[in-house]
């Protein structure tokens, strides 16, 4: 079965300057064609819908009764269209939409509340969905199209992605509050020979990080045990049942306020990072605004935390 001729916008502006004019010369110019152009367009929209919708005599052009419902309901149409096509300009510039961010658990909870603030007040029609998770899992969700956008530790290496880097974060030494190194004012990896290092399950990026560390620093991986979260690890620690190294953005957070019982020692000197980029299929057109805004909350929220990258 064949579909039906629609018609078209031209034809239904056409038509709307006409009925609104009374005449074919100053409906041509309102719309900015010639009158031959706007009349044979007007003949197309009546061949479209079989009927007929003007009458035309030397007093111009009176709509018959097709036409006077077909100009009713022509207005709500137009601006529909129009309120589509501003909608996908706002989305294409980042403004509106739904999305759908999956972000690291080991950072989101600590960056994500004031990425969102800052969304929400700058692009008030932008929803986000937000899952946390362990970056295996959410890059499999990626790739499936039930997320549009990852937030997760570096490198992803996968050419069915694409990745925008945007800040490095420090790892901080963490020890219990009577541990030998706790006044410690910097640890280099001679002071941690014999140390049993706690680390992340192998489902967050941050344990194969910790699992090289481990082994330059000659540290021994604690093999019966390996955390579900970074809170988990954090206890353990302060049960002096080993070290760890722990995300600057979570010590700030979470350990700093928590007392004596674990320390954070300065490791390295401070050059010990992690890599945070953002990931989107490589197929996905994906508004930079979001890039954008993350590099400008690590910029002025977490200035003395993180260090962005251009």
């Amino acid at each position: 079965m064949d579909k039906p001729r629609l018609p078209t916008l031209r034809q239904l502006e056409y038509f709307r300057a006409l009925a609104d004019a009374g005449n074919f010369r100053k409906a041509a110019e309102r719309v900015g064609v010639s009158q031959p152009s706007l009349s044979q367009q007007i003949v197309n929209l009546e061949d479209t819908l079989g009927a007929a919708l003007v009458e035309r005599g030397r007093s111009g052009a009176v709509l018959t009764a097709a036409g006077r419902e077909v100009r009713a309901r022509i207005d709500g149409i137009l601006d529909e269209v129009a309120a589509l096509a501003g909608l996908a300009e706002h989305t294409r510039a980042g403004l509106a939409g739904t999305y759908r961010l999956g972000a690291s658990a080991t950072f989101g909870p600590y960056l994500l509340p004031s990425v969102v603030r800052r969304l929400h007040a700058e692009h008030p029609e932008l929803r986000l969905f937000i899952r946390d998770g362990q970056p295996s899992a959410l890059l499999d969700d990626l790739r499936a199209g039930r997320l549009d956008l990852v937030l997760t530790q570096l490198p992803v290496l996968s050419s069915d992605f694409t990745v925008t880097r945007l800040f490095r974060e420090p790892l901080q030494l963490a020890v219990a509050g009577d541990h030998r190194l706790a006044e410690k004012t910097n640890v280099e990896d001679a002071d941690l020979a014999g140390e049993t290092l706690l680390v992340l399950s192998n489902g967050f990026s941050l344990h194969a990080q910790l699992v090289e560390l481990a082994r330059e620093m000659k540290t021994t991986l604690r093999q019966d045990y390996e955390g579900s979260s970074l809170d988990a690890l954090r206890q353990m620690v302060a049960m002096n049942m080993g070290i760890t190294l722990l995300p600057a953005l979570y010590a700030h957070s979470e350990v700093e306020q928590a007392g004596r019982d674990i320390a954070l020692v300065p490791f390295r000197r401070g050059r010990v990072m992690r890599s945070i980029g953002l990931v989107t299929r490589r197929s996905a057109r994906i508004p930079p605004v979001f890039a954008e805004v993350i590099r400008e909350v690590v910029r002025t929220d977490f200035a003395k935390v993180l260090h962005p990258e251009s």
